[in-house]
């Protein structure tokens, strides 16, 4: 969420960020309301200094038999109490026009994300891996023959309907060992803390980190009002709502491995086939709350974080940053991770790492108190996925299949699958 403050100080540099998102200007509209609040909060005010002056003249004027005078002022207390009651009415409802203004315009870009109106502007930094050069046609992962038997989704349609898929045999121990992978790299090496969290979360929750309310139709919602998290990025970010945390206490470094669930609105269409979008998902996530000082150099460290895995897997990356116009809502600058798949013939996003600022600290009132004194200033967050799990899946079986049908997997797996080393043709894990 915006800084009003920030918005009253610097409006042309508030509604520069807005045209960079291919926004209209709105700061006169937000401070228009703003002043309005303002004025409403002052006119209660006054209003109740009225009233208690008024308030300690009554008895004055009880004491002295003057009874013109208290029944004056008993009805001038009575009047100012209506008054202060429906000012604050009045401010209360200006301030949630003005929280509701606020809560729906997208975080500001960085300086230096490129700008642009949609992925076409996107800008790539680096490639990691040659794509292999295969000898034969090679097939997208449904089709591949050591695939087939162990990725069911005539069934799960039959359970769940369309974008589910049952895993089963050597395809769903594979998918489990990957995620394991994943945690173990995190932990071991990259120094983050594992957890296990929720996956129903209330409304502050999603509220904090961005999907609520603008991308409600985004998330699945219980009949008693629990939301299903589209990723543990809700429930690590939400772990220091409504904090104040000593700096010595940061960075604070998080992973998870959760189901993820979204409805994918709007992406009827789009990547039917096969596992590449479904409505319930794994994901490895990470979280990172860090000062304002440190969150650049930590979203680059993330960033490397997610590589790492690619490359442990020997799976061909590409990493991008984001435009103005493909960024996400709590986004200040993103970095996607693509993976080569060669059933597709292109690169797929796998990950997408990106810096919030103190956007979403606003929202959930997360701050850190400076090792230097003074007042507590709100922590910056960051996001990324490391990995997605299934797209992980995908790709492994993509890149490692072979002429008979069967699939190679990487030397990293092998030790999460008892020592084994390939997916054989029939299906079976040898």
């Amino acid at each position: 969420m915006h800084d009003i403050r920030a918005i009253r100080e610097t409006p042309d540099r508030f509604d520069a960020a807005l045209s960079r998102r291919g926004l209209p200007a709105l700061s006169a509209e937000i401070l228009a309301l703003d002043e309005a609040r303002r004025a409403k909060i002052l006119a209660a005010e006054t209003a109740q200094a009225e009233q208690n002056r008024a308030s300690k003249e009554v008895g004055a004027a009880k004491a002295r038999g003057d009874e013109a005078e208290f029944e004056r002022l008993r009805a001038l207390v009575a009047e100012k109490k209506a008054e202060v009651a429906r000012l604050n009415e009045e401010a209360a409802a200006e301030d949630a026009r003005l929280r509701d203004m606020l809560v729906a315009i997208p975080n500001a870009p960085l300086a230096d994300v490129p700008d642009g109106p949609d992925e076409t502007a996107n800008v790539e930094i680096r490639r990691w891996g040659n794509p292999r050069a295969f000898d034969f046609a090679p097939r997208e992962h449904f089709d591949i023959p050591a695939v087939k038997p162990g990725m069911d989704f005539a069934t799960a349609a039959k359970l769940s309907g369309s974008r589910f898929v049952m895993l089963t045999g050597a395809v769903v121990r594979v998918h489990r060992a990957l995620a394991q992978f994943m945690l173990d790299t995190h932990v071991n090496e990259h120094g983050l803390t594992e957890c296990w969290t929720p996956v129903l979360v209330k409304d502050e929750a999603m509220f904090g980190t961005g999907q609520l309310p603008k991308f409600a139709e985004d998330s699945y919602q219980t009949t008693n009002g629990w939301w299903l998290i589209p990723t543990s990025e809700v429930t690590l970010t939400n772990s220091v709502a409504a904090e104040i945390l000593d700096e010595a206490a940061l960075p604070i470094r998080m992973t998870a491995h959760s189901q993820c669930f979204r409805s994918e609105a709007g992406s009827a269409g789009k990547d039917t086939a096969g596992m590449l979008r479904q409505h319930q998902f794994e994901k490895v996530e990470m979280v990172s709350i860090t000062t304002p000082d440190t969150s650049l150099a930590e979203h680059d460290r993330m960033t490397r974080c997610a590589e790492a895995i690619l490359e442990k897997l020997g799976l061909p990356y590409r990493t991008i940053v984001l435009c103005t116009g493909d960024m996400g809502f709590g986004a200040q600058k993103t970095h996607d991770i693509e993976v080569w798949l060669p059933g597709q013939n292109t690169y797929r996003e796998i990950s997408s790492v990106s810096v919030c600022g103190d956007f979403q600290a606003r929202r959930m009132n997360a701050r850190f108190r400076p090792a230097a004194g003074g007042k507590p200033e709100h922590v910056h967050t960051l996001n990324g996925s490391g990995l997605a799990v299934g797209r992980c899946l995908i790709a492994v079986l993509e890149n490692g299949q072979q002429a008979d049908g069967s699939v190679d997997l990487p030397a990293v797996l092998h030790p999460h699958l008892g020592g084994k080393t390939r997916i054989a043709a029939d299906g079976r894990l040898d």
